[in-house]
């Protein structure tokens, strides 16, 4: 049965009414709930507000680096300390290391440029952040509903957004409702606002539909590869913050590796790797394996365990591609719009203050009686914002690196050391981009293969083991939430052109590809998915649409 077919059998949905619902319980989300809490409190009214979140309880699906500025949640709560925020490791240095194959050499501080500057910085694990705010917000008054996905955008007859619909549960891999199933109910607000992360499944219809995009650049993204360590005490060095260029990585590709001391004998470390990348052989995940072979960064965990594993598609946030973040009757905040600052490789900060600052133009509409029309008040804000200012210093960074690595560096020290040595506090130019990442990948005979050691299961290790300790879990009725437009065109165009990238770009080993009979065929083992969306973004052909899976589903980060 289609969707449709359901909603007419079983419906109609159960709905329920509030002032605000928010699509995502990450940091963005939480933040524009709390703000709205606050304010209400501040103010004497009363504004109700829902979150729903797709992962199992809020920071189950949350995946960062981290290094967080604590400038804006020093904002939504001056107090944080007090309250418990988790955020316990203060930075205590920055190494800048460029890598050869065995060898590497440390940038001196004095010349280390703004944007890799960390003091004041907290190392974190950003799931356990996010669940502290999801506690803040529950005090506040946020209804959070954890394992729910919103997988439909509802209209008003005026074409309005008016809610989302949740998905149905209990629906076979035939598409047909089995005897578990149960309907999605519909949750309806006077604005709604879309705060999925990058690349949200329902923020990249709203973009289309609205045509938010219309005069942008074109958004730019990576996929970041992580895992989370226990090392030897004597190895341990909290709050030391490592950076690395070059190798693994040749000339012609950005990327670059992270490495964070957290407090307990942990490190968080792991690999980003722009998805603009043109040689199909590549994959992501051997790279960030190869990567940690490397004697700096072998000699920091060597001896040690794994104990997580994740990745996560990323925005490269230049704002000139941000798109228009208002339209009829809601929003988009953090990942879902693109406001990351890639140049300090930091989220966080910038998704907290972007919620901020959409909950202000929220109260002030709910407040006035107001709704489904558009927070104006909230591109003026951001506009007249720290936030703005921040993203505006740093606009050209990756723009850079799409020219070539070399000027990217080079560009980045002018940028970013020079010119606030001299006084200049933004650069005086701007760069843009008008090619999306997918149309950057090159026919696989035009491109050098490339052999990739086997895991020793020590420091480096296979795609399935890892996504078993990433505690990735589907039910396995459900229809496959990885879709295909066309099923002809993995092994038409992708298999015969581009040697089947598909295989090697997804970091949980989904598809794969095999000869049945005779013939070449996709499998996608989609309860593998640890929702990273880099096959939505990366797909040559574009053929590949996430879409929602049950709620709960996907992976069950530990404090990632």
């Amino acid at each position: 049965m289609t969707p449709t077919e359901i909603l007419e059998q079983f419906g109609p949905r159960e709905a329920m009414e509030y002032d605000v619902v928010i699509v995502g319980g990450g940091p963005s989300g939480l933040a524009t709930a709390i703000r709205l809490k606050q304010l209400a409190a501040e103010k004497g009214t009363d504004v109700s507000v829902v979150v729903l979140e797709k992962g199992s309880e809020p920071g189950a699906h949350t995946l960062s680096g981290a290094v967080m500025d604590p400038k804006a949640i020093g904002e939504l709560f001056p107090n944080w300390k007090e309250l418990g925020a988790p955020l316990n490791q203060p930075v205590t240095g920055d190494d800048v290391l460029f890598l050869s194959e065995t060898d590497s050499t440390r940038t001196p501080d004095w010349l280390v440029p703004r944007n890799f500057h960390n003091h004041g910085c907290y190392v974190v694990r950003l799931g356990f952040v996010t669940k502290w705010l999801a506690e803040q917000a529950e005090s506040l008054g946020v209804e959070i509903f954890p394992g729910f996905t919103a997988a439909e955008v509802l209209y008003d007859d005026k074409g309005a957004v008016k809610g989302v619909a949740t998905g149905n549960l209990g629906v076979g891999k035939d598409g047909e409702p089995m005897d578990s199933f149960q309907i999605g109910m519909e949750l309806h607000g006077k604005y709604t606002v879309f705060a999925e992360g990058a690349r949200g499944h329902l923020g990249k219809q709203l973009i289309a539909k609205y045509k938010l995009d219309e005069g942008k650049d074109a958004q730019s993204f990576a996929i970041g590869i992580k895992e989370l360590w226990e090392i030897p005490a004597d190895k341990a060095k909290p709050g030391l913050v490592v950076h690395t260029a070059g190798w693994p990585m040749d000339d012609d590709t950005f990327g670059g590796g992270f490495l964070y001391h957290l407090e307990d004998n942990k490190v968080t470390l792991g690999f980003v790797i722009g998805l603009d990348y043109q040689n199909p052989w590549m994959s992501p995940f051997e790279e960030m394996q190869r990567w940690k072979t490397h004697p700096a960064i072998k000699a920091h965990i060597e001896g040690g365990k794994r104990l997580s594993y994740g990745a996560r598609a990323i925005n490269n946030g230049t704002p000139q591609a941000l798109p228009k973040t208002v339209f009829p009757g809601g929003a988009l905040v953090g990942c879902d719009a693109g406001y990351l600052n890639a140049a300090r490789i930091k989220g966080s900060h910038t998704a907290i203050k972007s919620g901020m600052l959409a909950a202000e133009a929220l109260y002030d509409a709910v407040v006035a009686g107001r709704s489904g029309d558009e927070l104006t008040a909230y591109v003026q804000a951001y506009e007249q914002s720290w936030l703005h200012t921040e993203l505006h210093q740093t606009r050209n960074f990756k723009n850079w690196f799409k020219k070539s690595p070399t000027l990217g560096k080079l560009m980045t020290g002018v940028e970013q050391w020079l010119l606030p040595k001299i006084g200049v506090d933004s650069p005086p130019w701007t760069l843009h981009n008008t090619t999306p990442d997918h149309v950057k990948l090159r026919p696989a005979a035009e491109m050098p293969q490339i052999s990739y050691p086997k895991p020793d299961g020590t420091l480096t290790f296979d795609r399935l083991s890892s996504v078993f300790i990433s505690n990735t879990n589907h039910e396995e009725q459900q229809p496959a939430h990885l879709t295909l437009k066309d099923a002809s065109v993995p092994v038409k165009i992708n298999l015969a052109k581009f040697s089947g990238p598909e295989a090697r770009y997804c970091p949980a080993g989904v598809y794969e590809f095999v000869n049945k009979d005779g013939a070449d065929q996709l499998v996608i083992n989609a309860q593998n998915c640890v929702h990273c969306k880099t096959c939505d973004i990366k797909d040559p052909t574009q053929n590949i649409v996430w879409v929602t899976p049950e709620g709960g589903g996907g992976p069950n980060y530990a404090g990632m």
